[in-house]
């Protein structure tokens, strides 16, 4: 689906050149953010070949953004993909595992940024233990 964009800023006091704004990402729909919910935004470094977090969940959606290098992401019920410096990432958070996040390169450090919304009184992350995912196997995507 895609959309179109357009970001253009009128000022008549201005004594310069406007602003340029690029959209480098966007979410279809809504992402249900838990009432109540706490913003955050971290800044992750990965050095080379980090696994990164084991997998995880979130109470709330998450939106991401890659500075430098590249990263192995993947969702449940998704192929896990790199996504490099300049792409965006984004999860529901709820239910849905969140398998990888790791640094897709053996040289060098990668970084993104995200920020998520949390669920009141919930950690930002929480570790999913490995009976669960064995039960939840069927639900992975197949492995490359």
């Amino acid at each position: 689906m895609s959309h179109e964009h357009t970001h253009q800023l009128d000022n008549p006091d201005q004594s310069g050149p406007p602003p340029e704004i690029d959209v480098i990402g966007t979410v279809p729909g809504a992402p249900q953010i838990p009432g109540g919910a706490e913003a955050m935004t971290i800044f992750v470094t990965l050095p080379p070949s980090s696994p990164g977090a084991p997998p995880h969940r979130h109470s709330g959606p998450a939106y991401g953004y890659v500075v430098k290098g590249a990263i192995v992401f993947e969702l449940e019920g998704e192929p896990e993909r790199v996504v490099r410096a300049g792409g965006t990432f984004w999860e529901p958070g709820g239910d849905v595992i969140h398998y990888q996040d790791g640094n897709h390169l053996a040289d060098e450090e990668s970084a993104f940024v995200v920020t998520m919304f949390c669920a009141p009184g919930q950690p930002m992350l929480t570790v999913v233990e490995p009976e669960e995912l064995e039960a939840r196997k069927h639900l992975r995507a197949p492995r490359p």
